[in-house]
């Protein structure tokens, strides 16, 4: 039986065009929430990734699985998100790889980043080092490019394979600088080529280096990011050494498949923005070699954009291909 006060509430949201239940949240998750990792186990997506599903389980009380799907510079996983259902129940664990470069890589994808997937939020980055052995003469990278400049035959870089941001790293730098830069890739890093000088330097991940950087086996030049990295203030970034417009951070968000309804998309968003706003996961995260970072579904997707913008021209000026 309505009271008075009950009609005249109910007959105001009519008035208005409002449902019932037009603020309820979506009941979502109901059951546990599998994340696919497209790299192996202990890779820093992943160790990212289980850090975050840890503190999703405790924020929603239900699980966060991880599961590693890998292969294909992370392809294969894309498309088993893609293809998985539209529920909120599979999530994707992308990187700047997946979502802003392997595109421009692959003349097969088997999927399109920009429209197969909605993101959810970015949630990690780290950034690159210009990294030479410690017994080079250069002190800063102004030094090196001068001595890079008097190589007759170029200098040397390496990375952990064609495609990787430290390849196209490298090739950024040559195309910048005009100094002839020759790739080395490797299996995994080459840190150790570079302290022993066979070769001449590296923009590698900064957590390959932190250790030998501390220990002095390494020296830093410049770090990619935009600001100078929390972890090693002393180390100025690629714009203040004498190089603008040279940011590059590795990074990495949440998608879901396409179609998967907005206010599940929303509601993990601000999960994952309030969870990284943390003090504590923010060390965490500095911890594991990165900074904790979200974002709005639309600003992730608009971040990505921007992203592959860059990329696709990086990778037209290097030639890279992986097929």
């Amino acid at each position: 039986m309505f009271n008075r006060r009950d009609i005249v509430v109910t007959g105001l949201g009519a008035a208005l065009g409002l449902a019932p239940t037009a603020h309820a949240q979506p009941a979502w998750p109901e059951k546990p929430v599998k994340i696919l990792v497209f790299f192996p186990a202990g890779g820093a997506s992943d160790v990212l990734t289980r850090l975050l599903a840890e503190k999703l389980t405790s924020y929603f009380n239900q699980t966060f699985t991880i599961e590693n799907k890998t292969g294909a510079g992370g392809n294969i996983g894309m498309v088993a998100v893609m293809n998985s259902p539209a529920d909120g129940y599979t999530l994707g664990s992308a990187t700047i790889g997946t979502l802003s470069i392997n595109q421009f890589l692959y003349s097969k994808l088997g999927y399109d980043p920009a429209k197969d997937f909605v993101p959810v939020s970015t949630f990690w980055e780290n950034c690159n080092v210009f990294a030479v052995s410690a017994d080079h003469p250069a002190k800063t990278l102004e030094e090196f490019k001068t001595w890079a400049k008097a190589q007759p035959k170029g200098v040397t870089f390496s990375s952990s394979g064609v495609g990787t941001t430290p390849h196209l790293a490298g090739e950024m730098f040559g195309l910048k600088s005009g100094i002839k830069v020759v790739h080395v890739p490797f299996r995994g890093s080459a840190n150790t080529e570079v302290i022993a000088g066979t070769i001449d330097f590296a923009i590698d991940n900064l957590a390959s280096y932190s250790s030998l950087l501390r220990a002095g086996r390494a020296r830093a030049l410049a770090v990619t990011s935009a600001d100078r990295w929390p972890t090693f203030p002393q180390v100025p970034t690629m714009a203040e050494a004498g190089m603008p417009d040279f940011v590059i951070t590795s990074w990495g968000a949440l998608v879901m498949p396409a179609a998967t309804p907005p206010a599940i998309t929303a509601k993990l968003s601000k999960a994952i923005q309030e969870i990284l706003s943390q003090p504590a996961m923010k060390e965490r995260f500095l911890q594991a070699g990165a900074r904790a970072i979200s974002a709005s579904p639309a600003d992730t997707a608009a971040f990505a954009a921007t992203e592959r913008l860059k990329w696709k021209e990086v990778v037209r000026l290097s030639g890279a291909k992986l097929d």
